[in-house]
């Protein structure tokens, strides 16, 4: 009798119980001088997907962009285009995060760090963004300040008063390894291999309650693989294997191997999962080329694996 159960519902099921959204307060509104704090247990741990989109524009899947708040603390995960935006929504605080941490420097992962560098400033920052990632992010920071001049001297020495110092960025380049440990949340940053650039990484989050691991963007990893054995949620890269072809386009015979040197398909993440075992896995940064959510995890279940598996979406809450 289960052989005549259509599959199409079979998979709507699974998602239906893979999503568990975590609850979190969203009474606030964004102010200028910021939200506030979430009414949750110093302790909580919430993850939020502020955006799970790629290059290519989707109104609907914002830049690459995760945060991990543990009670009032906001760790945030890359900044893709439109990251104030998502915090705004998803009733964050707009005044400024606890930290900042890049995987890479890739364009889609970083358009948004002049919006959270001098929106957060304008909204109420009145310390240093701490902000954490791989080798060239201190150059990037410091040519984005310069870029921006006439709008801090406008912004600190007209009529608006803004402090001299809600702009400035504390830059750490980072190796492998623990790079945040602080208050019982520790941060290590994973090796991922992506392609050509000379440094990726992901992160695992370890809370008082949870962990967490982000992948970035990456082929398949060992490293990744170990770092995430038995967490609590593993929210990772994905594109179709069945839709891959090469594209109409200049370059385009070269987009297949591209993608298998730079990126992790739903088969392949499949096969990662299971033998990671992740309690909860969250596709992001995801390149559909045409599938829908029930074929991204039908091959994803094909990889192998057979836990709890959700397609992400923006602002939803884990």
């Amino acid at each position: 009798m289960f052989n005549r159960i259509p599959i199409a519902a079979l998979i709507a099921g699974c998602v239906l119980i893979a999503w568990a959204p975590a609850t979190v307060d969203a009474r606030n509104t964004p102010t200028r001088s910021g939200v506030t704090a979430p009414s949750a247990s110093a302790d909580s741990t919430v993850v939020v997907m502020l955006g799970v989109g790629m290059p290519r524009p989707d109104p609907d899947a914002s830049g690459p962009a995760t945060a991990v708040v543990v009670g009032s603390r906001v760790f945030l995960f890359d900044a893709g285009p439109g990251i104030m935006r998502r915090m705004a929504a998803a009733h964050l605080p707009i005044n400024g995060v606890t930290a900042l941490f890049i995987t890479h420097l890739h364009s889609d992962h970083t358009l948004g760090l002049p919006d959270l560098i001098f929106t957060s400033w304008v909204m109420g920052r009145r310390n240093a963004l701490e902000a954490y990632g791989p080798h060239g992010l201190q150059d990037m920071t410091t040519h984005i300040l310069e870029a921006w001049k006439v709008d801090e001297d406008v912004r600190i020495n007209g009529l608006e008063h803004e402090p001299a110092s809600g702009y400035a960025v504390n830059v750490h380049e980072i190796q492998p390894g623990v790079v945040y440990d602080s208050g019982g949340v520790r941060i290590t940053a994973i090796p991922v291999l992506h392609g050509s650039l000379k440094e990726a990484y992901g992160y695992r989050i370890d809370t008082p309650t949870r962990s967490v691991v982000i992948s970035g963007d990456t082929r398949p990893s060992d490293a990744l693989v170990a770092a995430s054995r038995g967490v609590d949620v593993l929210v990772h890269e994905v594109y179709s294997a069945a839709k891959l072809a090469p594209e109409k386009r200049p370059g385009g015979d070269d987009w297949p191997r591209y993608m298998h040197e730079f990126h992790t398909s739903d088969v392949e993440l499949g096969k990662i999962a299971a033998e990671a075992k992740p309690k909860l896995l969250v596709l992001t940064h995801i390149i559909r080329m045409g599938s829908s959510d029930e074929d991204l995890i039908r091959a994803v279940r094909a990889g192998g694996f057979g836990g709890r598996i959700v397609v992400g979406r923006d602002l939803a809450r884990y």
